[in-house]
């Protein structure tokens, strides 16, 4: 009998570590959803059965008195804060507090293409930062511009010829297929050509990157569950992670370790390397006196490889799902379309028919649109981050630990009625000069603070030459497979849309 009595025992005190944290909220007496053991309160979210995106906007909306609700992902003690003046101090007044995402589950052990400006934290996180910011200037835009526009006639061509043939298009498939040659070209100069040639290798790596896998699924369950003990477990495939460094690699020795006078991401990193050691205060480390410490921190292969994953990962999903879903939002409402078209027409008139920097700069309209499509499908359902050290919420009582993770449901804030007057339209005029104003830290789009989207203005330029191109060609409109889009339940971080998003592509008469 003493085997099973042993055995007994065991389960109970596993069951004693597992929940031991699952009273945090309420002996502080925040509303909480109730944690199940192991997987917390997000069963439906490691299951798959709805994105983390969708859980936390669930959440928002459940709790629409309260300025925060509780939940437990995993292991992990989590908060969704609903209210703009709290969301205010995270991610901006008290950034102090909640300068890490928390998205690395160890902090020293973390996987290769994890070391890159959006996943990083502390020191790490701060000298890329600082180095990195000087790359996405206004004159390195303006530079970078020719690129994207040979990339937009390619897009031109190739919905011509859908149009032509009367064909129905999966304008997500094809977006996607235009941001990856735009980040081939600006992000590794390459002419990837993936608008015209689907079964492109890079088209593919954009693909696997973005493909959710059982195994990546049991291994972040594994990491966010027992972060201490399956830390080596890897998220990224070993095939996605191994391919992005040989190809970078690869293109670093063609160019000799130098900038070679192609504007592009790669050349840029060149440069900030030249420039040696970077160096700066520690928002980590301190003196004796309180004072940061003096780190420092080498831009070696290995980094400069994994900055080029995320400018491909981060800018594939995020623009090609916003764009898609705008020209998506266009089709359903004709005469908004018709009216960017307008603007389109009028705007290229007067810089002599061609797309440039500052052609784009004048699309007030499409903008709006854009910025529309933005509010109703997010890139980024939501932002995290994770306390470092005891922080008590101003004009509330409630005190939170080190470690703890806050959420802001930017699907939440964005449908809003509070925020945003019928919500559920699409009414790009929200965002015209003359319209109500939209109060601060509702409308996150690229986050807010100093971890907002160091690539905002890059991605609104690809984005919006991408759309002004093809709306100058021709016109979208629903066709018998066009449906309301849906979020891929396997999203984490970036949310995907699922099946994609079928249109008609019609001639437009008007187009040159």
């Amino acid at each position: 009998m003493l085997l099973p009595a042993t055995f007994l025992v065991i389960i109970v005190l596993l069951y004693l570590y597992i929940t031991r944290k699952h009273n945090y909220w309420k002996v502080r007496g925040v509303k909480y959803e109730e944690p199940a053991p192991m997987v917390g309160s997000v069963w439906r979210v490691f299951s798959q059965k709805v994105s983390l995106s969708e859980y936390l906007a669930e959440l928002y909306q459940k709790y629409p008195k309260e300025k925060f609700v509780g939940y437990f992902g995993g292991s992990a003690i989590s908060l969704v804060v609903r209210d703009p003046e709290l969301v205010k101090h995270v991610l901006v007044t008290d950034f102090q507090y909640f300068y890490p995402r928390g998205l690395n589950t160890h902090k020293t052990v973390i996987e290769p293409m994890f070391k890159n400006l959006f996943f990083a934290d502390g020191d790490l996180w701060k000298l890329l930062r600082q180095r990195m910011t000087p790359a996405f200037t206004s004159g390195k835009l303006k530079a970078m511009f020719p690129l994207i526009v040979e990339r937009t006639e390619r897009l031109q061509r190739t919905a011509a010829a859908a149009a032509a043939r009367g064909a129905e298009l999966d304008v997500r498939d094809l977006m996607a297929r235009y941001t990856t040659d735009f980040i081939g070209a600006c992000g590794f100069g390459m002419d990837t050509d993936s608008i015209t040639d689907e079964t492109s290798a890079f088209r593919d790596l954009g693909k696997r990157i973005f493909t959710p896998t059982l195994k990546a699924a049991i291994n972040s369950f594994l990491k966010w569950t027992f972060p201490d003990t399956f830390k080596h477990l890897h998220i990224t495939a070993s095939d996605v992670t191994r391919d992005t460094i040989d190809l970078v690699k690869s293109i670093m020795q063609e160019r000799n370790y130098k900038p070679v006078g192609r504007n592009d991401f790669i050349d840029l990193l060149f440069e900030l390397k030249a420039k040696g050691m970077i160096v700066g205060e520690s928002l980590e480390k301190r003196n004796p006196d309180g004072s940061p410490q003096t780190v420092e921190l080498e831009l070696d292969d290995l980094l400069m490889a994994a900055q080029v994953f995320v400018f491909f990962a981060a800018g594939f999903e995020t623009s090609s799902s916003a764009t898609s879903y705008t020209l998506h939002q266009l089709a359903m409402h004709p005469e908004k379309q018709a009216k960017c078209q307008q603007e389109i027409d009028e705007v290229l008139a007067r810089h002599d028919g061609k797309l440039c920097y500052d052609a784009v700069k004048e699309m007030k309209y499409l903008h709006m649109c854009f910025k529309e499509g933005m509010r109703l499908f997010p890139s980024l359902g939501f932002l995290i981050r994770q306390c470092v050290r005891p922080y008590t919420f101003p004009g509330t009582d409630v005190t939170i630990d080190e470690g703890v993770y806050v959420l802001i449901s930017v699907q939440g804030l964005h449908m809003d009625e509070k925020y945003f007057k019928d919500p559920e339209q699409f009414l790009p005029e929200r965002f015209s000069e003359g319209a109500p104003s939209i109060p601060n830290h509702v409308y996150l789009p690229f986050g807010e603070g100093p971890r907002a989207c160091i690539g905002e203005r890059l991605g609104l330029m690809q984005s919006l030459a991408g759309l002004a191109a093809l709306l100058r060609q021709c016109s979208v409109a629903p066709s018998v497979n066009t449906r309301a889009p849906r979020v891929d339940p396997a999203s984490f971080v970036v949310q995907n849309i699922h099946g994609g998003l079928p249109l008609s592509l019609v001639p437009r008469k008007t187009s040159k």
